[in-house]
Formats: structure tokens, C-alpha cells, sequence
């Protein structure tokens, strides 16, 4: 077997300084690190884990909190499945694994942390009933990053979901539309995604008073049947809808299944823009917004090696998300634009 003391006598540098070139630590010029990175490999060098834990004191794990109760999406989340695969690349490039925790055996998330002795903790999507694991996170000084729910302590990305919600509402505005509904997702969770998609879209049709607290509906879960059910409950009471903003795209599609079966058109009897931009949007035609998957998992990655570290992060950053414009929005006949 290799030793880093076999790589320092083929180097010519001492034994410390290839662990630290090994391990990722120390000041060393980028080019003493490749010298000696580069010799390592092509002796082939494994490093021992168990070693390298006991001599930096570190696991080199970084936890997964990832919970798909609600959503039956399993790692095909058009927002996190994205997020965790770009983040899983950034943090091994830093020399770190990942692993999921979970709830089994009579164990919270916060004690499987300290069970497996994780660097690091990412809450990608945590379940909405165990409000006291979370607070054992921010109660710790244990490295932690969110990137879908905010908690006050721990340094939150996410997209910044009120400026899409206000966006939202400007484009059906703008495109001369004065009954405009919106369709939250359950507001019971964790999340914070509807309510800040909602207070976006309010605040921008109170300034064109346009903002009717009757076209507000809530969609018992994430999927499209619930979806269509409360598009459903919506059109019913409010039949001069012309149009609707939802929080993500699987509600959307809730909409043209309801649409289909009513004999409704899009966008010729109803305007519809979602939020998460699926793979079925781009087939379907619907405006929607795009999250910024890969500026979330970057920052998230360089916010989780920057606490473990020893430096201060921001609470919280916020990514722009993008307007993809297809067509599930019509120009009502007879408006112009200014």
C-alpha cells in the first residue's frame, strides 16, 4: 500500500506537507498541490479514511436531509434532484462525500448527524412534521445550508420566489388581464415558496388594484389531480377568471387536465403560468419560471466550505428565477401594450 511518506520521498517534500495536499488543507501554492496530487495518482494512492478522520479530525460527510412526503416524485423534482446533483459534485471536488439521513430506527435527522459525525449538513427538502429536528440544527454549530425552507440560524438559498410572484403578476397584467387567480400549494409545510410567490403576486396587482382576495385558492397537495381540484373549486365560484398564476408546474398541468375534460382552451379560454419549468412544460406550451438550480447548488456548496472552514455566511441568498415565455398566456383583445 502507497503512504504519503512513500509520496514525499518521490516528491521531495516533507510528509506533512503531502497530507496536507492530500487533505485539502494548509496554503499550499497551487502548484506544490498538483506536484504532489499528480505523483500520488500515479503511484496509486488510496487514501485510508479512518486515517484522515483521526489525523483532521473531520468525517468528510456532509448530510442530506431530503424528504418526499407530499410531493410522490421520489428524485425527479424538476428543483431539487438538480440542486443535489450539483451540489454532490462541488463537495467531492472539495474532497467530501455524501450521505442521507433519515429518520429510522428511533433516530431524528439531528442524531443520525452526530451518530455518522457529519462536517456538514444540506436541508434539501425536509418533511413538514419534525419541526424539533430543525431546531436542534440551528441550535448547533454544526456547518448547515438550506436551499428550499428558510430557519432563522441557518444560512438559507433559495430562489427568490416573492420578485417571481411579483413578476408573475406584471406579465398577465401587461398582457391585459384583470381577473387573475392564483393557486397556492399547501401552506401548512415548511416551505415558505407559496406564501412568498403569493406575497409577490398581491403586492404587484395592489399597485394596478387589481388584487381580489376571492381568486386566492389553495391546492390540498403539490401533484396536478389536486391541482385540477382546486382549479376546479376556483373557476366554479369565479367564472369571469381570465387568468391564473400557480406555485409550480405540477399544479399547472392539474389545470389542462381540468381544461381538457371541461372543454376549456388554453390560453384561449384561461391563461396559465406555473413555476419550475418540468420537462412536460416545454410539450405543453406554459409559461413558467425557471429556478436557478445550478447558482443555488454552487453558493450552497461554497457556503457549507465556507462554514466548515471557520467563516461568517449570510442568512440568506436569494437567486433570481427566470420567465420562460411560451404559450399558455393570451394578449386580451382589444389591449395594448404602453
Amino acid at each position: 500500500m502507497v503512504t504519503i511518506y512513500d509520496i514525499a520521498e518521490a516528491t521531495g517534500y516533507s510528509a506533512p506537507t503531502v497530507s496536507k495536499a492530500l487533505n485539502g488543507q494548509g496554503s499550499l501554492s497551487e502548484e506544490t498541490r498538483q506536484k504532489i496530487m499528480s505523483k500520488a495518482k500515479e503511484l496509486g494512492y488510496e487514501p485510508n479514511i479512518t486515517a484522515r478522520t483521526l489525523t483532521t479530525k473531520r468525517s468528510y460527510l456532509i448530510g442530506v436531509i431530503y424528504d418526499d412526503t407530499g410531493m410522490n416524485m421520489g428524485f425527479a423534482h424538476p428543483l431539487f434532484s438538480p440542486v443535489l446533483t450539483r451540489f454532490r459534485e462541488k463537495i467531492e471536488a472539495a474532497g467530501y462525500d455524501i450521505i442521507f439521513l433519515s429518520r429510522h430506527f428511533d433516530m431524528t435527522y439531528f442524531s443520525h448527524a452526530n451518530f455518522r459525525s457529519i462536517d456538514g449538513v444540506i436541508i434539501i427538502n425536509p418533511a413538514t412534521n419534525t419541526p424539533a429536528d430543525f431546531e436542534d440544527f440551528v441550535k448547533t454549530d454544526l456547518p448547515r445550508v438550506s436551499t428550499n425552507s428558510v430557519f432563522d440560524g441557518i444560512c438559507t438559498v433559495i430562489t427568490a420566489n416573492e420578485q417571481g410572484g411579483y413578476e408573475a403578476a406584471e406579465y398577465l397584467v401587461n398582457h391585459g388581464h384583470k381577473k387573475i387567480g392564483y393557486i397556492s400549494g399547501p401552506v401548512d409545510g415548511i416551505s415558505t415558496a407559496p406564501t412568498e410567490r403569493y406575497e409577490g403576486f398581491k403586492t404587484a396587482l395592489e399597485k394596478h388594484h387589481l388584487y381580489d382576495e376571492s381568486l386566492y385558492e389553495i391546492s390540498a397537495a403539490w401533484d396536478k389531480k389536486s391541482g385540477a381540484e382546486a382549479f376546479g373549486r376556483l373557476i366554479k365560484r369565479r367564472k369571469d377568471l381570465t387568468a391564473v398564476f400557480v406555485t409550480n408546474d405540477q399544479i399547472a398541468f392539474g389545470i389542462y387536465d381540468y381544461a381538457k375534460k371541461h372543454g376549456m382552451r388554453i390560453p384561449e379560454d384561461i391563461s396559465v403560468i406555473g413555476f419550475d419549468d418540468e420537462i412536460a412544460s416545454e410539450y405543453l406550451g406554459l409559461t413558467t419560471f425557471r429556478q436557478s438550480t445550478t447558482e443555488i447548488a454552487d453558493i450552497a456548496a461554497q457556503m457549507m466550505l465556507d462554514q466548515i472552514d471557520g467563516k461568517e455566511v449570510p442568512p440568506i441568498i436569494r437567486c433570481r428565477p427566470e420567465l420562460v415565455e411560451r404559450n399558455s398566456v393570451k394578449t386580451i383583445k382589444g389591449f395594448r401594450f404602453f
